[in-house]
């Protein structure tokens, strides 16, 4: 048993420990009493300023951890122990680092967002620091144990955190062409006309003769992928017809049918839409729609256009009934938003208290490597490569997001299917 020593007992500072060793199997204490910490065996470790402690295992602590409120610390990088962690107000200290990254602290304190009011990857702290492609946390916290380890010649014979790919897919338009009717698709098929887009003319005659294949109806890839063994998550826009929410009408029974039929091989959580994002009662709305499809309760989501803005989001997913997330990540940069690829309890920092929502973060999404980077098919299949080893060295979920219009070498998309292929191989 570890036995740490702090001045206070903080629920900072718990979430922080929990975050280290609870997925780790390392079974430790948190004691605030001198008496008791000096009689207890080794291993342990003091984070404190005393110098009472000057024999044991310890660290000095800076004051974030012992906060209740979002403080504007001078944040730098510094070194601790021949590592590399953050600095607070000159003090180095690697279990507020830990939190610090993990909370999203930096995220509430950015003031720059893009035009969908999202924070920008590429204005993060971790990617002015290069930590962004890394999984910072999971690199810290075995170097905070290593630290134990060797300060108190002891092993705390920390377990190995599992290795998953999770392939995600988001229903933004469910086909094309197809279930789309009355004015839509006059606009669409007028468009089409007045750009004399031939492709397109003769193709939405194609399919919708049923004498060829939506280029978006790419579901039974979608299963085969299911089939080979993968936890496979579809996320479903069901939001009512706007700017941005554009998919086939939720009332439509061929749209509704084919909803149930793939959460029969792959679980369908709720894609809300753009709108529900200033909007609670949408939220709520299409929770039920979706509810209702699927005859089952629906506790998993992920938001449309990865637009969370923190803490509202979290907190209104949170407040309908939502258990999972899986919004976490930038949409302009590649990486790890939270330092962390597995599951993990969000810390809502307003209220300074670990929530009930769980998030999931994303590793990559298609349109990140495409459209906001501009890598190549080559470019993207070494970077999926790096960030899937760096996931396999230091543990977590390796979630991949795509969306049903991009697996299918159509359009801006051909020969994208080899990104995802190598994000489903076993090869490193």
């Amino acid at each position: 048993m570890l036995t740490i020593y702090s001045d206070q007992i903080s629920y900072r500072l718990s979430y922080t420990l929990s975050l280290v060793f609870d997925e780790r199997k390392v079974d430790y204490q948190l004691v605030y009493d001198e008496e008791s910490f000096k009689k207890a065996p080794l291993p342990k470790l003091a984070y404190s300023e005393d110098l009472a402690f000057s024999e044991d295992a310890k660290i000095y602590p800076s004051t974030l951890l012992y906060e209740d409120d979002i403080v504007k610390h001078i944040v730098l990088k510094a070194e601790w122990n021949k590592n590399e962690v953050l600095s607070f107000d000159g003090v180095p200290d690697i279990l507020a680092s830990i939190f610090y990254v993990a909370s999203l602290y930096d995220d509430y304190l950015q003031e720059e967002t893009d035009q969908h009011d999202r924070n920008i990857g590429a204005k993060s702290l971790l990617f002015e620091m290069k930590w962004l492609d890394k999984l910072i946390v999971e690199r810290w916290s075995e170097q905070f144990i290593a630290f134990i380890e060797t300060q108190t010649a002891c092993v705390l014979n920390a377990q190995k955190i599992p290795f998953n790919v999770i392939p995600t897919f988001d229903i933004d338009n469910t086909y094309a062409y197809r279930l789309k009717k009355g004015w839509r698709k006059f606009m669409s098929t007028t468009k089409d006309f007045i750009k004399n887009d031939k492709k397109r003319i003769k193709e939405r005659k194609e399919v919708l003769a049923g004498r060829k294949k939506d280029p978006y109806d790419t579901f039974d890839q979608i299963e085969a992928i299911a089939k080979r063994g993968f936890n496979v998550k579809v996320f479903w826009l069901l939001g009512d017809y706007g700017t941005y929410d554009r998919n086939v009408d939720y009332k439509n029974l061929h749209h509704r049918r084919l909803i149930y039929e793939v959460d029969q091989f792959a679980h369908v959580g709720l894609h809300p839409s753009y709108r529900s994002n200033q909007s609670k009662s949408s939220l709520k709305e299409e929770k039920l729609r979706l509810e209702e499809i699927l005859d089952r309760e629906v506790v998993h989501t992920r938001q449309h256009f990865l637009k969370v803005k923190l803490p509202i989001t979290y907190i209104d997913l949170e407040r309908v009934g939502f258990t999972d997330d899986y919004s976490l990540a930038y949409a302009d940069q590649l990486g790890f938003r939270a330092g962390l690829a597995r599951p993990f309890m969000w810390f809502n920092l307003i209220e300074n208290r670990v929530s009930s929502l769980k998030l999931h973060p994303i590793s990559y999404m298609d349109g990140t490597l495409n459209e906001y980077m501009g890598l190549t098919i080559e470019e993207s299949v070494r970077t999926v490569k790096s960030l899937k080893k760096e996931v396999q060295t230091y543990g977590g979920n390796f979630v991949a997001l795509w969306h049903n219009e991009t697996i299918g070498d159509y359009g801006k998309w051909e020969g994208w299917s080899r990104v995802l292929e190598e994000t489903l191989s076993e090869n490193a």
